[in-house]
């Protein structure tokens, strides 16, 4: 097979595991900077309705040339090209390609508010969660997630970054002008006290999860994520969590997921899903092969076509 891996970084872990893995397991995998790719549609001479030519443009150049041709794609979008990234996936899907993650799927899960409501609509177990568009409703708001303290997350946001633990009122009140000002949006969160730190992170593939790792946050922090200094150790699934975790993933549309949940008094909560889970953390903690399973799936969808 050949396989585009959508990468800005070819020399991200995740990047290199999965061109790696493909090229081991037989097939050409060429990894393409999602912004390199230039979208045309309407091109003189071309005919009617044709919009899924992909070309490659050369930096600071004009001219561009054919991008080669692939049967699958990985995309592996940042957050900081979503836009462009999600009109370059639509191209390759209308192209009839495999992809492990649709853009539309892709778009579900960056946004923070519409993959909670995607998995409430599913019946899915999520923290309360409150949103609000006027100053007035703020108490209510707080109060209907439980008080305070209350977390308070920006909807596009990772790695941990763009959330807050609010003790006061006024902070949660500064925190929402700020975002407003900043043409961001928030939403306000109950704060699962029991959790004292700690989630999980759950790599689904398919429709079954295949690695699953308890994050803990250091001392004096409430975000377990790696990337703000936690730690973590690999884990075994009950049944019941890793049908919730696989249940979130088919509830945004995605066959390759990282799903986060957080251990409550309730059983486990949904935090959220991400379409472009970073592997370095999952495969070294755990020891599996993450990377290939991810491979192996896009092998199964090419058969199964």
């Amino acid at each position: 097979m050949r396989i585009g891996i959508l990468s800005r970084n070819p020399a991200l872990y995740s990047t290199r595991r999965l061109a790696q893995v493909a090229r081991e397991r037989g097939h050409q995998a060429q990894v393409i900077d999602t912004t390199s790719v230039a979208v045309h549609l309407g091109r003189q001479g071309a005919p009617p309705g044709e919009t899924h030519l992909l070309t490659e443009g050369i930096p600071g150049l004009a001219n561009t040339s054919p991008l080669p041709a692939l049967d699958a794609i990985i995309p592996r979008i940042g957050t900081s090209v979503t836009f462009y990234g999600l009109a370059v996936v639509r191209q390759f899907e209308a192209a009839g390609l495999i992809t492990t993650a649709s853009s539309q799927a892709i778009a579900r899960s960056r946004d923070k508010l519409q993959s909670l409501q995607l998995m409430a609509q599913a019946r899915l177990p999520i923290p309360r969660t409150a949103v609000i568009a006027r100053p007035e409703a703020l108490y209510a708001a707080v109060d209907a997630v439980g008080g305070l303290p209350a977390v308070v997350k920006l909807i596009h946001g990772t790695q941990g970054r763009g959330v807050l633990l609010a003790h006061y009122l006024a902070t949660v009140a500064a925190v929402l002008q700020r975002a407003e000002e900043l043409n961001r949006q928030a939403i306000i969160q109950e704060f699962i006290a029991e959790a004292a730190g700690r989630d999980l992170r759950v790599i689904v593939v398919g429709h079954r999860w295949v690695a699953a790792m308890e994050r803990r946050a250091p001392q004096g922090e409430f975000r377990a994520n790696l990337h703000q200094g936690g730690t973590a150790v690999p884990v075994e699934l009950d049944a019941a969590t890793a049908a919730l975790a696989v249940r979130a993933a088919r509830a945004h549309g995605l066959a390759v997921a990282g799903v986060d949940l957080i251990p409550s008094r309730r059983g486990p909560l949904l935090l959220e899903v991400n379409s472009s889970p970073g592997l370095e953390g999952i495969e070294a903690t755990t020891g599996v092969d993450v990377a290939g399973a991810i491979v192996r799936y896009v092998e199964e969808a090419a058969r199964r076509r």
